[in-house]
């Protein structure tokens, strides 16, 4: 059960993060005046290198669309998991064997 526990709340954390995380990234991609948006600006003008606008926000975007697909399929998984007791999987149970025949 302490198993069951730490992967509950150590996905649910990552899944939550992950999703926040990739909405501010969009926002970054879709907003002019994002801090987000211009901390990636600003570092990479500190490097040297300089990116069109198009392209930045292409890229966060996709990054943020990334996240949030990271975010969804943590949660996906991590509710999946069951420990020892906690009773059948739905395809498992009476109901969907009396329904297949």
């Amino acid at each position: 059960m302490r198993l069951y526990k730490t992967v509950t709340v150590f996905s649910t954390l990552i899944a939550v993060g992950s999703v926040v995380v990739g909405f501010m990234f969009l926002d970054a991609a879709t907003l002019n005046v994002s801090f987000l948006g211009a901390i990636v600006t600003g570092a990479l003008s500190l490097v040297g290198v300089s990116v069109a606008d198009g392209v930045m926000s292409t890229a966060l975007a996709v990054v943020g669309l990334a996240g949030i697909a990271f975010g969804a399929g943590v949660y996906t998984l991590g509710t999946r998991f069951r420990a020892r007791g906690m009773g059948k999987s739905q395809e498992d149970s009476d109901e969907a064997s009396d329904n297949n025949g």
